[in-house]
């Protein structure tokens, strides 16, 4: 009886020591953001369909509020901060001061910790002789203890511009406008004819 108590506390003692030495493999949130930029073109032969863009405009959406959440949450004065700041601008065609006021106001605002997009849907609208290239998404925010503060319903305006490397014809993703209010359609109203 003595040897089989010794036995199994000394299983124990193994399995558990096991347990402790267990690595963990995933790669965390923050290596993710820390090596995440614009500079990866995709071949044009992936984007003629609609599932290949659906999926790149949900994934640079996805990256650009996680390296948002990631900034606001440290000082914005700090190099690493500067470093975040620059990887979202890569993001955008044209990134200007008033590129992430919208952003940044509303995440600050509701005190948003992580984001989750769900629901997106790539779409073409059509402006005056402009063919536009839209994005409809929802996002739900999170806060510090991970409870849902609520689901958003957001727009982006995105472009695929063209990115020949060696003879390949491939794209770039650039953000024209994010969280953007969806055009007004061009139409004539109809008035009161007396």
């Amino acid at each position: 009886m003595k040897i089989t108590n010794n036995l199994l506390v000394l299983a124990v003692m193994l399995f558990s020591l096991a347990s402790c030495n267990k690595k963990n493999t995933e790669v965390s949130d923050l290596d993710k953001l820390r090596n995440s930029n614009n500079r990866k073109t995709y071949p044009a032969v992936q984007m003629d369909s609609a599932q290949a863009i659906n999926f790149i405009t949900k994934q640079k959406v996805q990256e650009l509020l996680d390296l948002s959440t990631l900034y606001l949450s440290g000082n914005k004065d700090t190099e690493i901060d500067t470093v975040i700041y620059s990887q979202m601008g890569s993001y955008f065609k044209k990134p200007d001061s008033l590129t992430f006021k919208r952003l940044f106001h509303e995440l600050d605002s509701l005190k948003v910790k992580t984001v989750k997009v769900n629901n997106l849907e790539v779409y073409k609208d059509i402006h005056k002789k402009d063919t536009l290239d839209f994005a409809k998404f929802s996002v739900e925010y999170f806060d510090s203890k991970n409870k849902s503060i609520g689901v958003f319903e957001k727009n982006a305006q995105y472009i695929l511009q063209s990115a020949p490397v060696k003879f390949k014809k491939e794209f770039k993703f650039y953000f024209l406008d994010f969280y953007s209010k969806p055009l007004p359609k061009d139409s004539t109203s109809v008035g009161v004819t007396k």
